[in-house]
């Protein structure tokens, strides 16, 4: 296993030297790597220079972002998808540029946009339609893609381990795979384990979140359940910390993040990374 900290718990972007800190306390702490968000996408060539920064801390890191009502892969305008199939094409030029080897994130379909009903055939047709072009020129970067399914209140098209499995099969491209989120999981899955098996075949990340999205370890997701089933089907991939606090106006907006759940980010980040250590010793 590799153990990384998705830097939102402090930021939604990376660039501010600001955080050069941030990141060489987690490398102390016994981080192997951190996730980036990629919310603007223009000027790749501003994440070469964060790449130099983290390697010179010896952090990997993968990438995480979104898409929106403006750059929708599953929209019905068709000028629309195609703004989703530039908007991340970008983020994975990117990704490239600041040696992120792999693009997580519910990016197949925008965020927090729903149509008052269920996904259609359409929709889904689409997302794999949008999404094929960008896991092709992802594979040509060398950088992969891992889609991840939300829970039903955040996103509409993927909600389920098994669902997230499929549609990464339909979009049938090499390195395009999923992402499990105990977060979500939490919510929407009946059994965790049963719901990493079901997408034993395309998983390629692992977000560990707390039900509260406070410090791993700390709240009532199904933890055993969760690793014992990551051990189960030989997954020895990335395992990164989301969570979640009030650091920045617009990421507390945006996950609804009222009030105080931990002490302070670095107690979070070195407490979770013990906790992960540990449950993966079992």
């Amino acid at each position: 296993m590799k153990y990384s900290m998705n830097m939102l718990l402090w930021t939604d972007s990376v660039l501010d030297e600001k955080y050069l800190p941030t990141l060489e306390r987690l490398k102390a702490m016994g981080y192997d790597g951190v996730e980036i968000p990629i919310f603007d996408t223009q000027g790749p060539e501003r994440f070469a220079a964060l790449g130099r920064r983290l390697d010179d801390l010896g952090l990997e890191r993968t990438a995480v972002t979104i898409s929106g009502a403006d750059n929708n892969p599953i929209s019905p305008d068709a000028r629309n998808r195609q703004r989703a199939v530039e908007n991340l094409k970008r983020a994975l030029e990117c990704c490239k540029a600041g040696g992120m080897e792999l693009l997580v994130g519910p990016y197949y379909a925008a965020l927090g946009q729903f149509s008052g009903t269920g996904p259609t055939r359409e929709e889904w047709d689409h997302g794999v339609e949008t999404l094929r072009p960008v896991a092709e020129y992802g594979r040509a970067l060398g950088v992969g893609l891992a889609l991840e399914p939300l829970n039903r209140f955040e996103i509409y098209l993927l909600n389920s381990a098994a669902d997230a499995d499929r549609f990464a099969r339909d979009i049938g491209v090499p390195g395009c795979g999923t992402l499990f989120d105990t977060f979500h999981a939490n919510i929407e899955e009946k059994d965790t384990g049963l719901a990493i098996k079901a997408m034993a075949g395309t998983l390629r990340h692992v977000h560990i979140s707390e039900n509260d999205r406070s410090t791993p370890g700390s709240g009532n997701v199904d933890w055993d359940g969760a690793f014992g089933a990551l051990k189960a089907v030989g997954y020895d991939g990335w395992l990164t910390i989301e969570a979640f606090g009030m650091a920045m106006p617009s990421v507390a907006a945006a996950t609804k993040i009222w009030r105080r759940m931990f002490q302070d980010e670095d107690r979070l980040a070195r407490e979770g990374l013990a906790f992960m250590k540990r449950k993966s010793a079992v």
